[in-house]
C-alpha cells in the first residue's frame, strides 16, 4: 500500500502518465468539463476537498512549467489567486478570459474536480520535465 502522496488510485495513475508539455486542470465543483475529457471527481460536498488541499497534493508529485488561469480570479477570488502565485513562484503563466479557459480545457489530458465553492479557482497546469 502506498504510504504518502496522492492515494486516490485514479488520480495517481493520471499523474504517473503525464509527459512533458501535457496539460491537466484542477477545478472547482462547478466548472464544466468538456465531453471526452476524463475527470477525477474528488468532490464530496461543498468545500470538501478544497482547491488548496488538492493543489498541494498534486504539486507534491508534479513538476509544472506553465499554468493558465482566468483573469476573473484576480477580482473575484484574490485569496486563491495569491495562493496559486505563491505555490508556483517563477513559473510562467498566462491570464485569459474565463470563456477562453473553458475553450482551452478541451485540450487537457484530464481534469481534477474539487469541492471548492468559491469563484474561479480553476487552473490549467502544464507538466514540466524533471531532469
Amino acid at each position: 500500500m502506498k504510504k504518502k502522496g496522492v492515494l486516490n488510485a485514479q488520480l495517481a495513475g493520471y499523474i504517473a502518465g503525464l509527459a512533458h508539455k501535457e496539460c491537466f486542470m484542477i477545478t472547482d465543483a462547478g466548472m464544466p468539463i468538456p465531453k471526452g475529457v476524463p475527470v477525477v471527481d474528488l468532490a464530496v460536498c461543498g468545500g470538501v476537498p478544497t482547491f488548496r488541499q488538492v493543489m498541494d497534493a498534486v504539486l507534491g508529485e508534479v513538476a509544472v512549467e506553465h499554468y493558465t488561469v482566468a483573469k476573473e480570479i484576480g477580482e473575484h477570488n484574490p485569496v486563491i489567486w495569491s495562493y496559486i502565485q505563491e505555490k508556483l513562484p517563477g513559473v510562467s503563466h498566462e491570464i485569459i478570459d474565463h470563456v477562453d479557459l473553458k475553450e482551452m480545457s478541451q485540450q487537457i489530458k484530464f481534469a481534477v474536480r474539487t469541492g471548492e465553492f468559491t469563484p474561479y479557482p480553476n487552473v490549467i497546469l502544464q507538466a514540466a520535465v524533471v531532469y
